[in-house]
């Protein structure tokens, strides 16, 4: 939606979200957090081998009003669907690079339900080879739909 600023600037209808990421305003969200899957990705040969544990958060944006409001799975995306998928790329054939599992979770998602025009995805390492203290390393991501960045492109 287009409005106007107290200070004549225009008004898109995104904003930017708690990752800096372009995210939409005025759009509903589906939240799957802490997945907890046992994958084989990695730069190295032990790490494929052995495998580790991944942890995996997933946002999902939609128009959920009609599911709302009829309250019926059918207008809605699934939870189950959604966390089916995330284990499939998980615990599927190997990656060398965590931005390779993100992309891959980001792209089935998009491609899968046409209703969900933006996703944002979030892979963690929590035990990593690295010196040092720390929770996990990671990988986060946003992606938008091609129809969702067609309609914003002829904005």
């Amino acid at each position: 939606m287009v409005g106007r600023r107290g200070n004549d600037e225009e008004e898109d209808d995104t904003h930017v979200g708690g990752g800096g990421f372009r995210v939409p305003r005025n759009k509903d969200r589906l939240m799957l957090r802490g997945l907890q899957f046992h994958g084989h990705h990695g730069v190295y040969e032990e790490e494929r081998k052995l495998g580790q544990k991944f942890v995996v958060d997933v946002d999902a944006w939609a128009d959920l009003e009609k599911a709302g409001t009829t309250d019926e799975l059918e207008h809605t995306v699934s939870y189950v669907e959604l966390y089916a998928q995330v284990k499939k790329v998980v615990e599927g054939p190997s990656f060398k690079l965590l931005e390779s599992v993100v992309e891959a979770i980001a792209q089935g998602i998009l491609v899968s339900h046409p209703t969900i025009s933006d996703v944002r995805v979030k892979v963690c390492k929590p035990h990593v080879a690295v010196e040092g203290v720390l929770d996990y390393l990671g990988v986060e991501i946003f992606r938008s739909s091609v129809a969702s960045a067609d309609a914003s492109a002829r904005c």
